[in-house]
C-alpha cells in the first residue's frame, strides 16, 4: 500500500507542503510549467535551503517579481494602514490570505475577490477534475472558518488579490502533487502550532489564530516550544483534507523523504517532512479496553447490556466470572472500542448496567488487513474473511453466510463444508 505521512513538528503551511511533496514528485518539470501557467503575473521556482545543516526545497512564489509579504509591505499605506490579510506567518516567512469580511473595508474592495470568484478561476484551469474539486473544497472550508470567526457568511468573505493568488497557488500545487503521487493513504503528525501572539490586520491576535483553531478542531495538535505562528489556515485545511488518519509514523518501508523549507532560522530545523514508501502488511492502532464488575444483575439484563452496547458501536464485548468480595459470585463486562468511542461507550456501560464506575486501560494491538471475498456455491455465495500481515496469511468463511445458506437448503454446517471442499477440488 503506497502511503505517505506527513511529519508537522514544526507546523504546517501550504507552501512548506506543496515543498516537501515536491521533492517527492518524479515529474518536477511538468509541475513547475504547470505553476507558472496559472496567472500570467506569478512566477514559481523551486530553490534548495538549508535549514541546520539539512538541505530541503523551498517552492518561490513571485507576484510581479515579489513573494507576497513584499507586495503587502511595499502597499502598506495604500491600504489604510494594515495588511490586508489577517495571518502572518513571521516564522515560515510565508504569508497566507485571510479572509476577511467585506464589510470591513469598502474603500477598496476592488481589491478582493469573493469565494465564488476563487471557484471560478479554478475551474478555469486546464487541471483534472480530482485537482479542482479538491482545491474548491479546501477554500470552503477556509471561507467557512474565516466567516465563523467574523459572524458572517461565506458569500460576505472576500480574500486580498496578492493572498489569494499566493494561496491558490500553495493549494492547488498541493492538490496537484497528491494527485501525481497518488498515494493509497494518506496520514500526519499532530501538527505543532507554536504559542504566543500574532499581529495581523485586526490587532494582535493569539497562536493559533482563529481561524486557524477553527480549522484544527478535528485535527490533534499541541503548542510545542517554539513561540510564533507556525500552522497557517492554509495548512492547517490541507492536512485536515488530506489526512486519513494522526499519529507516529505507520509502518512503512520508506522509499522517499521530502523536506519543505521555511524561511526563518530556529535552533530546530524549519521543515515539514513527507515520507513516501510502502506500507507493511499488518498495522498496529490503539483501542480501549473499559471494564466494570457487576453482582446484582440478572442474566438476562447482563445479556442485554453486551447487545447493546455491541449495537453501539463497540468491536467486542465479554464477560468472566469473578469471586468479588463477601465470596459473592460475580461478572466483570469488558468492551473492546476505538480510543474516539471511549467516553461514549464508557457512558452506555453507565447506562445499561449497574454500575457506579468504569475503568478504562488503552492499549496497542497488532492486526492483520482484513479482506472479504465471495466463494461461489450452487444456488448461493458464500463470504470468505482473509487476512494477512506480518508474513502471515488467515482465511475462513463466515459462519453466517454458512448457516443461511443451511437453513436455506435444509443442510447443515458439515454438509456445507464438505460442499465447498468437492467445489474447490472440481475447480483445480
Amino acid at each position: 500500500m503506497k502511503t505517505l505521512y506527513l511529519e508537522c513538528n514544526m507546523g504546517a503551511s501550504g507552501d512548506m507542503l506543496m515543498s516537501a511533496l515536491y521533492e517527492l514528485c518524479e515529474r518536477k518539470e511538468e509541475f513547475l510549467d504547470f505553476m507558472n501557467g496559472l496567472y500570467p503575473d506569478v512566477t514559481v521556482t523551486d530553490e534548495t535551503r538549508e535549514r541546520c545543516g539539512i538541505k530541503g526545497t523551498h517552492i518561490n512564489i513571485l507576484i510581479d517579481g515579489r513573494e507576497e509579504h513584499e507586495y503587502m509591505e511595499e502597499h502598506h499605506h495604500d491600504h489604510h494602514g494594515h495588511d490586508e490579510h489577517h495571518g502572518h506567518d513571521e516564522h515560515h516567512g510565508h504569508d497566507e490570505h485571510h479572509g476577511h469580511d467585506e464589510h470591513h473595508d469598502h474603500a477598496h474592495s476592488h481589491s478582493h475577490t469573493s469565494l465564488q470568484d476563487v471557484w471560478d478561476k479554478i475551474d478555469s484551469f486546464s487541471i483534472p477534475a480530482e485537482v479542482k474539486d479538491s482545491a474548491k473544497e479546501i477554500y470552503r472550508t477556509i471561507a467557512a472558518a474565516e466567516a465563523s470567526v467574523h459572524g458572517s457568511d461565506m458569500e460576505h468573505i472576500h480574500f486580498h488579490e496578492v493572498g489569494e493568488k499566493d494561496a491558490v497557488c500553495d493549494v492547488l500545487g498541493v492538490c496537484w502533487l497528491i494527485y501525481a503521487l497518488a498515494p493509497d493513504r494518506i496520514c500526519a503528525s499532530p501538527v505543532c502550532t507554536g504559542y504566543g501572539e500574532v499581529r495581523c490586520a485586526h490587532g494582535i491576535l493569539p497562536v493559533p489564530a482563529p481561524a486557524t483553531e477553527m480549522l484544527l478542531r478535528e485535527i490533534p495538535s499541541y503548542a510545542g516550544t517554539v513561540e510564533g505562528e507556525l500552522c497557517t489556515p492554509t495548512g492547517a485545511a490541507l492536512i485536515g483534507y488530506f489526512s486519513e488518519e494522526y499519529g507516529s509514523r505507520p509502518m512503512m518501508t520508506k522509499k522517499q523523504c521530502g523536506y519543505g523549507m521555511g524561511t526563518k532560522e530556529f535552533e530546530k530545523a524549519n521543515c515539514l517532512r513527507a515520507f513516501l514508501g510502502d506500507g507493511i502488511q499488518g498495522e498496529n492502532d490503539m483501542v480501549a479496553e473499559l471494564s466494570c464488575n457487576i453482582d446484582d444483575m440478572t442474566g438476562e439484563e447482563i445479556g442485554f447490556a453486551a447487545e447493546r452496547l455491541r449495537e453501539n458501536g463497540a468491536l467486542d464485548v465479554f464477560t468472566v466470572p469473578v469471586q468479588m468480595k463477601k465470596n459473592r459470585p460475580g461478572i466483570i463486562i469488558t468492551v473492546i472500542c476505538n480510543i474516539e468511542d471511549a467516553d461514549r461507550m464508557a457512558e452506555d456501560m453507565l447506562r445499561y448496567t449497574s454500575t457506579l464506575g468504569v475503568r478504562r486501560k488503552d492499549c496497542n494491538r497488532y492486526i492483520l488487513n482484513r479482506s472479504f471475498e465471495e466463494y461461489e456455491l450452487p444456488d448461493g455465495r458464500i463470504r470468505k474473511k482473509c487476512a494477512e500481515g506480518y508474513g502471515i496469511q488467515k482465511s475462513k468463511f463466515e459462519f453466517d453466510d454458512l448457516a443461511a445458506y443451511a437453513k436455506a437448503h435444509g443442510m447443515t454446517i458439515e454438509d456445507i463444508r464438505a460442499l465447498i471442499q468437492d467445489e474447490s477440488r472440481r475447480n483445480k
